[in-house]
């Protein structure tokens, strides 16, 4: 089992060159092309808003394939990757295949694009068929995600696309293509006001299931924190995996957790990441298990 990280959050600590070069150097098999911000988005007001993301410039493709050879040289590469969102943005949306192309020049397999929260499985696999021809002829498979919405009078997560079994599948099965994969978020699976779990959203998903987003989280707040430290209860989580033969890496998307990290000591957090990753992938990879 391969592990990888999100490097993101990593990246607002040093350049992405040496994100990549702290992702091998500390144990990662592979790392996760964060483009979040190849658009900014303004959340108060609901639209578009600059960035200054590298992701952002004209010249971002040749950057993705720059990165590739980084990647090469510290003997690393990149897994999967993660378009911007809201994708009910306009501007966002017409950057998705940006973030196809570039996922492609990085060398990666997968690319989580969310669904729109608001839409039903057939609503949003349009946008998902759209974009299918794009994604084939550059070899990247687009994956959705189970999403959250937020129930602000009971104080807990709400039903968003995805973030149920049915409406998972639903929206896998309104594409009905091998090329749109599921992304299963450990943590949004686990969310008070859901109804559901990371185990049973597995068994339901199956071989659909093929790019993870792995954290920990205290089961009421999307935390994005490092495994082991908060309430997710992962031994049966990598069991159900095992069961149901998911051949895809595990990929960390602990977001928050470097946070806490001064840049002068980010590689200790990075290694702490990549020993909680590494921990899961044993027990993946341990027959007794």
């Amino acid at each position: 089992m391969k592990t990888s990280t999100e490097i993101g959050s990593i990246c607002k600590h040093v350049s992405h060159e040496k994100a990549i070069e702290l992702c091998a150097k500390a144990g990662f098999d592979c790392f996760d092309l964060s483009m979040t911000g190849m658009v900014g988005y303004d959340w108060a007001n609901k639209v578009a808003a600059p960035s200054d993301s590298v992701w952002a410039k004209p010249d971002c493709v040749q950057y993705a394939r720059q990165l590739k050879k980084v990647a090469a040289d510290n003997g690393i590469t990149c897994n999967q990757s993660h378009a911007a969102f809201p994708v009910s943005c306009p501007e966002i949306r017409d950057s998705l295949k940006r973030a196809i192309e570039c996922t492609a020049e990085a060398g990666g397999r997968i690319c989580v694009i969310h669904p729109d929260n608001d839409k039903s499985g057939v609503e949003n696999a349009e946008m998902y068929i759209e974009l299918l021809p794009f994604a084939k002829a550059h070899s990247v498979k687009i994956a959705t995600e189970n999403m959250w919405n937020w129930n602000y009078e009971e104080d807990h997560a709400a039903p968003a696309a995805c973030s149920d079994p049915k409406s998972f599948l639903e929206h896998v099965k309104a594409v009905n293509d091998p090329y749109l994969v599921a992304c299963l978020d450990i943590g949004h699976a686990e969310m008070q006001g859901l109804n559901t779990s990371a185990v049973e959203m597995i068994h339901a998903l199956g071989s659909h299931l093929q790019a993870l987003h792995i954290h920990d989280i205290d089961k009421h707040d999307d935390n994005h924190q490092i495994p082991f430290s908060l309430n997710v209860d992962f031994p049966p989580i990598v069991k159900a995996l095992k069961e149901i033969g998911y051949t895809g890496d595990f990929t960390l998307e602990a977001v928050c957790y470097l946070e806490a990290f001064h840049p002068d000591n980010v590689f200790e957090g990075v290694k702490n990441m990549a020993a909680a990753a590494r921990r899961l992938a044993n027990w993946f990879d341990d027959p007794n298990f």
